[in-house]
């Protein structure tokens, strides 16, 4: 009898637990319309690099030294390809631009990133006006990253992403300082 008691009182405590503390289904994250054809112009344009977060912090040390990041998505030469500028602001004040060419996967609204066949980028909307998130996975990492169309999105967007991304087994999170001025982000 105490057995039978014990355990309906565990069972409510988790019942409890469970609708105080409710994670989102991994399914519910809505993947972005791209549609294996060409990339909608509603993600073009510039974005800022918010925040990261992954089961690891070795996942996430390419950040460690970095205070902001600008990106620009423009749509590259075909329908199928997606040109990725950036400049990284590191903490001493250095900026470092970058360059990345995404190829959309026909049927799939996976980015493949040319040059690192191991990586594979997906989408999703974001609950944050003016957010977009990321999932990236490669050979040993899984990090999903926060992007917005702010440099200072609202900071219960960052509360939100942080607690999605613990959901889904991120142990490790890591915003961007963004205190300094964003670099400016090279012509073609």
């Amino acid at each position: 009898m105490f057995h039978q008691i014990w355990a309906a009182l565990l069972y409510l405590y988790g019942v409890i637990l469970n609708s105080i503390y409710q994670c989102p289904e991994h399914s519910q994250l809505t993947t972005l319309g791209v549609d294996g054809k060409e990339f909608p112009e509603v993600h073009l344009g510039q974005w800022y690099f918010i925040a990261g977060a992954a089961p690891t912090k070795e996942e996430l040390a390419t950040f460690d030294p970095v205070d902001n990041i600008v990106f620009n998505m423009a749509a590259g030469s075909t329908p199928m390809q997606l040109n990725l500028r950036a400049t990284i602001r590191t903490k001493d004040g250095l900026c470092v631009p970058r360059k990345w060419i995404y190829h959309l996967t026909e049927g799939s609204t996976d980015l493949r990133t040319e040059g690192r066949p191991d990586m594979k980028t997906e989408l999703f909307s974001s609950s944050c006006p003016g957010g977009i998130m990321l999932n990236e996975t490669g050979q040993g990492y899984q990090r999903f990253l926060l992007y917005n169309r702010s440099p200072h999105p609202p900071e219960k967007c960052v509360e939100e992403f942080k607690s999605l991304t613990s959901c889904l087994d991120s142990k490790a999170f890591l915003p961007t300082p963004r205190n300094q001025e964003a670099c400016e982000l090279p012509s073609n």
